[in-house]
């Protein structure tokens, strides 16, 4: 599940920055036109492309502290399950790496 997200997310960037370039050609083609049709829809266009930045902006920073703080949640009950049960956590950290030896010992 964690792939696929990472694909979506990849895809809607690339659709997303996609989109920002053609908005920003066709800003840059329209400057030069005097007819009021044009520059209106230019208008329209910058205002819309400044829009979507700023919530694209916002949500990727809520997305990003809402990331760090269950990172930090998950960092903190480790910590804390270690700090309770040294011994167990020495015998899983025994049993991973046992597991993990005898798998590079296969090759």
């Amino acid at each position: 599940m964690a792939n696929r997200n990472q694909v979506t997310n990849a895809q809607l960037k690339e659709d997303l920055q996609h989109l920002t370039q053609t908005i920003e050609e066709m800003v840059s083609a329209t400057a030069d036109d005097s007819r009021g049709n044009i520059k209106e829809l230019r208008e329209r266009a910058e205002k819309r492309l400044k829009e979507t930045r700023d919530r694209l902006e916002a949500r990727g920073e809520r997305l990003y502290g809402d990331a760090r703080e269950t990172l930090d949640h998950q960092v903190d009950a480790c910590d804390r399950y270690v700090r309770e049960n040294p011994w167990t956590s020495i015998g899983i950290g025994a049993g991973v790496g046992l597991v993990i030896g005898m798998l590079l010992g296969r090759r």
